[in-house]
């Protein structure tokens, strides 16, 4: 797959690193072996990286990764697999990142749903804003709350004619299933960069599924 340039925007290497462990958790280790020679991330291979929260991992390669998968397991399998990854890596580890905004103490866990999302989406959002490139805001729309990214690194130099940020839709889904203790809501991406648009912008609807 051609090479994507690098964008000078970092994550932290321990979300690498989890979304690594997440996507070999997935398709098994000759399977991510596989997806890091086509994405031309070769080093990585049994060397990845260092659990530690240095901004070291290059928004092009996270980017990569993602274009692999759908190069591998065509467009359909791919984005399948991202958000398989993306709700994994959450519940692999990612949700110590949701610690740090408060949402796991316990004045938290008693607040009513409507309450938790209101406070727990944004909190979520900020960590992210701190610990890595990617700047995350939040607004309320009524029906429900845009979740906004920028610079966005799932689809950092890549072209498409539809929304294909599936990693970060899995990582906001797992995310909301552990702010409100366990239901489930409906996250749509409504903007992507790679289809021109200013942002990566998803809809997570107030409603819960089921």
């Amino acid at each position: 797959m051609p090479r994507i340039e690098p964008s000078g925007y970092y994550y932290p290497n321990m979300i690498a690193r989890i979304y690594l462990e997440a996507m070999e958790e997935v398709m098994g280790k000759n399977g991510l072996k596989a997806i890091l020679n086509l994405a031309g991330l070769v080093h990585l291979v049994d060397n990845l990286p260092p659990m530690n929260m240095r901004k070291e991992f290059e928004f092009a390669d996270y980017s990569a990764l993602n274009g692999a998968l759908e190069e591998m397991y065509g467009p359909r399998g791919g984005r399948g697999l991202e958000l398989r990854a993306g709700r994994a890596s959450f519940a692999r580890g990612l949700r110590g990142l949701g610690a740090l905004s408060g949402a796991g103490d316990l004045a938290f866990k008693v607040l009513p749903l409507s309450a938790k999302l209101k406070a727990g989406i944004p909190a979520m959002a900020k960590v992210f804003s701190q610990v890595s490139d990617q700047k995350s805001t939040v607004e309320d729309h009524g029906e429900y709350y845009s979740y906004a990214m920028s610079p966005c690194p799932v689809c950092w130099g890549r072209s498409a004619t539809q929304p294909i940020c599936f990693a970060g839709r899995g990582l906001l889904e797992e995310g909301l299933i552990w702010l409100s203790g366990g239901r489930q809501f409906r996250v749509e991406e409504i903007e992507c960069v790679a289809m021109g648009d200013e942002v990566c912008t998803y809809a997570i609807y107030k409603d819960p599924v089921g």
